[in-house]
């Protein structure tokens, strides 16, 4: 079995509802998810594809459709917010998304891994996500 990993940015604000601490206040993070897949190398002389578990560029897309280009530069909010906070801000913002869960790292990790293994390859499974808020705090999902 062999791994690979590729690695992505984004930029995304987001706020804890009823956290006890500042991050219950509208802050950003400069994210960095680490994606990890397994799988055997093709062997077939006459693809292209030929001793690669999976095309690096293959797997860029998925994750670009999937996370990134939906998740950057977005603010990111529960939906147990309060109503009319939710409709004010999307009347001022063309990037909100509203999740139905608290958008910590852990709980997006989860959300990711789903629609990320939905769009791999039958003979490729997702591993590992890393998701960096800072240099020193992350969390990791694990496919165990």
């Amino acid at each position: 079995m062999i791994y690979i990993t590729k690695i992505f940015h984004f930029e995304a604000a987001h706020v804890l509802k009823d956290y006890d601490g500042p991050c219950s206040n509208i802050h950003g993070h400069s994210y960095e998810l680490r994606v990890t897949v397994k799988g055997e190398p093709l062997q077939d002389s006459s693809s292209p594809k030929n001793g690669m578990v999976m095309d690096f560029g293959d797997l860029k897309k998925i994750v670009n459709e999937q996370i990134i280009n939906q998740y950057d530069h977005a603010f990111i909010m529960n939906s147990e917010m309060p109503v009319d906070f939710i409709e004010h801000t999307k009347q001022h913002f063309d990037k909100v998304i509203i999740v139905s869960y608290q958008p910590t790292s852990e709980l997006l990790l989860i959300d990711f891994a789903e629609k990320i293994r939905a769009e791999l390859p039958g003979n490729v499974q997702l591993d590992k996500l890393l998701l960096k808020e800072t240099d020193t705090s992350f969390a990791e999902w694990r496919n165990d």
